[in-house]
């Protein structure tokens, strides 16, 4: 692991596409009334695989250019290889960490990779005295979910049209996911 402080069109390219199937998501479903809203939450096997790819925006590699020499976005390489990246950036007004991107190469996917890239991170944001790590992934990703989780996240907030008015309808929420950083005592007291 090492920082990087740009990440290209090209280092994508050598990082594959970003795309996954799944037979499984996460249902979400809303019970609205003046008195009680529920958001519900369910793990439910789909009729047919869903497959979803895509590809980063000029305003997505605008943005990444921005954030990477900040600190907080590292590579995973092996050799001169990039095999894995986090893209993240330090929120300051509310002392957390949001992570834009993150991804490994399919061939280097459950060799610890991600988890290596993720601990990191975490150790980073923690020496910074970052009180938590954010970010947003899709319903529809079940593995990313399960990864996350793993790695100390949880669900914590839902948009149920983050991505369009239909989100819902659609079968796509918005799954947003906190990693709580322990933050250690100073000599000026909490930090």
């Amino acid at each position: 692991m090492k920082p990087i402080h740009k990440f290209t069109s090209e280092e994508q390219h050598e990082l594959g596409d970003c795309r996954y199937a799944t037979h499984l998501q996460y249902k979400v479903t809303k019970i609205d009334s003046e008195e009680r809203t529920i958001i519900d939450i369910q793990l439910v096997e789909l009729e047919e695989p869903y497959h979803k790819a895509y590809t980063a925006s000029e305003d997505d590699w605008e943005l990444y250019s921005r954030i990477a020499p900040q600190g907080y976005s590292l590579g995973a390489y092996i050799g001169t290889s990039l095999v894995g990246v986090v893209i993240a950036e330090e929120v300051k007004w509310n002392n957390t960490v949001l992570i834009w991107h993150f991804q490994v190469a399919e061939d280097y996917r459950r060799m610890s990779v991600g988890r290596q890239l993720m601990e990191e991170l975490v150790r980073l944001a923690e020496g910074n005295g970052i009180r938590a790590i954010n970010l947003e992934t899709q319903n529809t990703n079940v593995n990313a979910i399960r990864f996350y989780r793993k790695c100390g996240f949880e669900i914590e907030g839902i948009d149920l049209s983050y991505y369009t008015n239909d989100d819902v309808s659609d079968g796509e929420v918005a799954i947003f996911m906190k990693r709580k950083i322990k933050i250690r005592a100073t000599g000026q007291g909490l930090k």
